[in-house]
């Protein structure tokens, strides 16, 4: 097994011999959640499980002691409860399971738990759950997306007004490069609040107030953005510097150390 680098693919006395306190572990998390008619249900779970993979890949090659383990496909989706086919755990259940993940990968040996995130309804617990699997288990803990935030070469992405954040131009644009089978374009169309651009202070990125939503809140089929302006070109262009940017965090992760040097 001396080429993989799939925690699960090795044998326990594999994990015991190799696992080091220089040991990253990856464990990507996704979502098996309503992403419009055009999209898959899969749609998160194959944005951390495809770049969370590639990037523990080629870090890998690139000298770090670097390992994942299986991505999560249920976790925290309730915003999409409403819609059919939408699998997820309550807060409490999600939890305590990425709790329990950290305590196993602590007693592999390994030093660092680094969660590798495809779902944006998973971050504020994922960050909640660092600080606890760090107290608890004593691992360096990290959260890092799998989908960078990069304009669209041909503006392919101009139209969503900041708002693109769900089954828009970006998550659409990733999938027609990675599994085109799975994405109906004849279905794609531009679904955005515009009336939520006007709020400088209430928004979903980068304001300082936040608020609490259901995906059919908007007026919209489940989906924030517009999936019409979606291209392959631009899935290629966001597989490249997601991938690049995961990367260079995982180099990143394996060199941080908070304690101030004298």
């Amino acid at each position: 097994m001396s080429g993989t680098r799939n925690l699960a693919e090795l044998s326990g006395p594999e994990v015991a011999a190799r696992f080091t306190p220089d040991t990253i572990v990856v464990q990507p998390t996704g979502a098996v959640e309503h992403h419009g008619p055009h999209l898959p249900l899969l749609t998160d779970f194959l944005l951390a499980d495809h770049i969370g993979g590639a990037a523990v890949e080629r870090a890998a090659t690139e000298g770090l002691d670097v390992w994942r383990l299986p991505t999560l496909a249920f976790t925290k989706s309730d915003e999409h409860s409403w819609a059919p086919g939408t699998v997820w755990l309550d807060e409490a259940t999600m939890f305590d399971t990425v709790v329990q993940v950290g305590r196993a990968v602590a007693l592999t040996g390994a030093g660092t738990l680094v969660f590798a995130n495809g779902h944006g309804g998973n971050v504020a617990l994922l960050q909640v759950a660092l600080r606890e699997i760090r107290k608890r288990f004593g691992l360096k803990t990290f959260l890092m997306p799998t989908l960078a935030r990069v304009p669209g070469p041909g503006g392919e992405d101009a139209d969503e007004r900041g708002l693109g954040i769900h089954g828009g131009a970006a998550e659409t644009s990733m999938i027609l490069h990675l599994r085109p089978d799975l994405v109906d374009m004849s279905k794609a169309e531009r679904w955005v609040p515009d009336h939520l651009a006007e709020f400088e202070r209430v928004r979903f990125n980068g304001g300082p107030v936040s608020f609490g939503w259901l995906s059919n809140d908007f007026g919209t089929p489940g989906v924030i953005g517009d999936a019409s302006r979606a291209t392959a070109e631009y899935g290629k262009a966001l597989w490249d510097v997601s991938l690049d940017e995961a990367v260079a965090s995982l180099h990143e992760i394996a060199r941080f150390d908070p304690a101030v040097r004298r």
